[in-house]
């Protein structure tokens, strides 16, 4: 089965920019880079493509990401699919909020792009 990286932000120039601080690792690696631009998007994308990690905005149209992680990791109950919380929200209210609907990480932007490439390379082990 592929390894998938499924990165979920209504901004577009933030999923440009997590696409292009990963594409050199995942092309190296065999990841597929998958996008969505808001939570229901996600959520089917999440359902149908199985991916092992998940970049996911909080504040979105439509779906919140605390929604759709959520959904993903208690309504549903989907297991191996890793929840990175990535959000301008950092105080420790919202982080609480994260781990209460199941987020396996919490990020806040802006992010280091280090950062992002080391949380796949442990995530996925490669």
């Amino acid at each position: 089965m592929p390894r998938r990286i499924l990165i979920v932000d209504d901004e577009p120039h933030i999923r440009l920019l997590l696409e292009q601080t990963l594409e050199d690792w995942a092309e190296a690696t065999g990841v597929e880079l998958l996008s969505a631009s808001n939570g229901l998007d996600a959520l089917a994308l999440i359902q149908s493509q199985r991916p092992n990690l998940v970049f996911l905005d909080v504040m979105m149209p439509q779906m919140n990401g605390f929604d759709v992680c959520r959904q993903v990791k208690q309504e549903l109950a989907l297991e191996g699919i890793y929840i990175v919380l990535l959000t301008a929200k950092g105080q420790e209210f919202d982080k609480a909020q994260g781990r209460a609907v199941g987020a396996d990480q919490y990020m806040t932007k802006p992010f280091d792009p280090d950062q992002v490439v080391r949380c796949a390379m442990e995530v996925l082990g490669c």
